[in-house]
């Protein structure tokens, strides 16, 4: 049963230099025990979308449309108030940079404390021993003493720890992790990816996890949705997306990606230019300046934006090559250099 529902989201941003269309036309859903990951470049709206779910965004700063369903409760027309009191306790958000994240005058102790009293009427002292148990269930050492730290006499990795018990202090049903293992050594990445799979089985969680790292989210997704310029240009399994990618982007992405388990043939294949303005984005498939096949669609590409379809077992894609043309350049082009 579908938990989580964003439908045709679109959030911009109006500046001195023109309309940022940080998102423009997203739809996905997730049940719960479920994990989707959202990959992309930076600025592709990965962000963006997760603040839009967690109601975020400074008021009067950002135009927000579509429809957001969290178990049936849509939140892009509730209240700020009611938002506000589902957030932390239905919805929770591990942040990118828990330094920044973290108030640097209070202990973590107290910030897991008033996380946990803003939806529980108990008392100081019993939501004490709830963030020392907390602290505890994400490996902290020795939680009845470094409850009454400070941020930034924790290491990174202990700080996203901190996080996480903050995030999951009231058990909520949608975790959202943005980047959580940037900065991070690869053994306190791998802790941390361990750690988030762990509570999401014991509490049963629907989990989106953001990154630019296709790495992490093969660890942990079910879903992949891949985004560039504020839309989504590829969704499916996390099996069929590593398998049998389908959009020239997501082949970029997989191409400039290292690998461990097998010697590769070819150096790292970089995608050339950058990521698009998104107060000017390109006309047609936004991808298509940077796209090394964009000249088999007969000029579509530049004129066209392609809709995200379904080419067959839930696997969806935006673009413009025919499902045989874009077989025959995985096979014989892209796939071999992987």
């Amino acid at each position: 049963m579908t938990f989580l529902e964003v439908k045709d989201l679109r959030v911009h941003f109006p500046t001195d230099d023109g309309l940022v269309k940080s998102v423009d036309g997203l739809s996905f859903s997730l049940e719960r025990g479920k994990t989707l990951g959202i990959v992309g470049e930076s600025g592709s709206g990965k962000s963006v979308t997760s603040l839009s779910i967690m109601g975020l965004h400074k008021v009067g700063t950002a135009r927000i449309s579509g429809e957001i369903y969290l178990d049936g409760e849509e939140l892009v027309s509730a209240s700020p108030a009611e938002v506000r009191a589902l957030r932390g306790k239905r919805m929770a958000m591990i942040f990118q940079d828990p330094l920044s994240a973290m108030h640097p005058y209070y202990t973590v102790g107290n910030q897991i404390i008033e996380a946990y009293r803003v939806h529980n009427h108990v008392s100081k002292q019993v939501a004490r021993k709830h963030a020392i148990e907390m602290l505890d269930r994400v490996g902290i050492p020795q939680p009845e003493k470094r409850v009454d730290a400070y941020p930034h006499q924790f290491s990174g990795g202990m700080r996203q720890r901190a996080m996480i018990a903050m995030a999951l202090s009231c058990d909520p049903d949608l975790l959202i992790a943005d980047e959580p293992t940037t900065a991070l050594d690869v053994t306190v990445q791998a802790q941390i990816l361990d750690l988030i799979r762990d509570l999401q089985r014991e509490f049963n969680s629907a989990v989106i996890i953001i990154t630019h790292d296709l790495g992490v989210v093969a660890e942990l997704a079910d879903d992949i949705q891949v985004m560039y310029a504020g839309r989504a240009v590829e969704y499916s399994s996390a099996e069929d997306i590593f398998d049998r990618p389908q959009h020239p982007y997501t082949w970029g992405l997989l191409g400039s990606m290292p690998r461990i388990d097998q010697e590769r043939l070819e150096r790292l294949i970089p995608i050339k230019g950058t990521p698009p303005s998104l107060i000017n984005v390109p006309s047609g498939c936004a991808f298509h300046p940077r796209c090394n096949y964009a000249r088999m669609n007969e000029g579509a590409s530049e004129t066209e934006r392609p809709e995200l379809l379904d080419t067959g077992d839930g696997h969806m894609v935006a673009c413009h090559l025919t499902p045989a043309k874009r077989q025959h350049a995985w096979e014989t082009d892209i796939k071999p250099k992987l």
